[in-house]
């Protein structure tokens, strides 16, 4: 683990990828607020989807993890930035700018997929309703009521509504993969007085993102995304560890 000379900008004091990771996160949320107000939605452009939505882009896999809930909800992007800023440039330390970035990516995908997988699982009972329709539907006296278009278009319409942004899954591969290489390091948390070690912080978490999200409490977080961000970090650092130790 190296270190970085305490005189300079701040900034430069944080290595390369995560810096990087922190300004274009910080600006793409400065422009969803400044072109709302023009009329541009970033959001719904770039948010990710549900698949089977038109509004879906495969894009959106990638897009949607530098984008942020917006103000006043400051707190989802001030979150992810600071453990960002706090795990992930030991990480990229320990591993070199490469190997974090891919890491990243990687995690943030995987949360993704993960999400599309939570949705079409939720999802089942509202398309169900349309499975035994013959179409079009039309009255008693033979009027026709709803055409297949009609249909259609309900159906998506409510699909589209199903979407996520954020860094979550991302920087839940980042605690994991922290508590995974330093698993005795002591992590205070705000309302916990005293230290506990990081394997036990990213137990704890994970054990409530899953208790959360298998109690669907309708939150509007994507409790399974998180699980699966940290689910492909496991994987990664069990791989690398197996197979090839990335550079200290």
């Amino acid at each position: 683990m190296s270190n970085f000379n305490s005189s300079g900008n701040f900034l430069n004091n944080i290595p390369p990828v995560t810096r990087h990771l922190l300004i274009i996160n910080v600006l793409c949320w400065i422009a969803c607020i400044a072109l709302k107000k023009e009329g541009v939605d970033l959001l719904e452009t770039f948010s990710l989807h549900f698949w089977g939505s038109s509004a879906f882009n495969p894009v959106q896999l990638v897009t949607y993890m530098f984008l942020h809930a917006p103000f006043p909800n400051i707190e989802h992007i001030l979150f992810n930035m600071f453990t960002l800023y706090m795990f992930g440039r030991i990480l990229e330390m320990y591993w070199g700018p490469k190997f974090f970035l891919f890491f990243y990516i990687m995690t943030g995908l995987g949360a993704g997929l993960i999400q599309e997988l939570t949705w079409m699982y939720d999802l089942r009972p509202f398309l169900s309703q349309f499975e035994n329709y013959t179409l079009p539907i039309y009255t008693e006296d033979y009027q026709m009521l709803y055409t297949e278009d009609d249909v259609m278009a309900f159906v998506d319409e409510g699909l589209s509504c199903f979407r996520t942004v954020g860094a979550s899954g991302a920087v839940f591969g980042i605690l994991t993969a922290f508590a995974m290489k330093f698993p005795n390091q002591p992590i205070y948390l705000f309302f916990i007085p005293v230290p506990l070690k990081a394997k036990y912080v990213m137990i704890g978490t994970a054990a409530l993102e899953l208790l959360l999200g298998v109690r669907s409490v309708g939150d509007g977080i994507a409790h399974f995304a998180h699980l699966g961000g940290a689910l492909v970090g496991l994987i990664l650092v069990l791989w690398w560890n197996k197979f090839y130790v990335p550079n200290r």
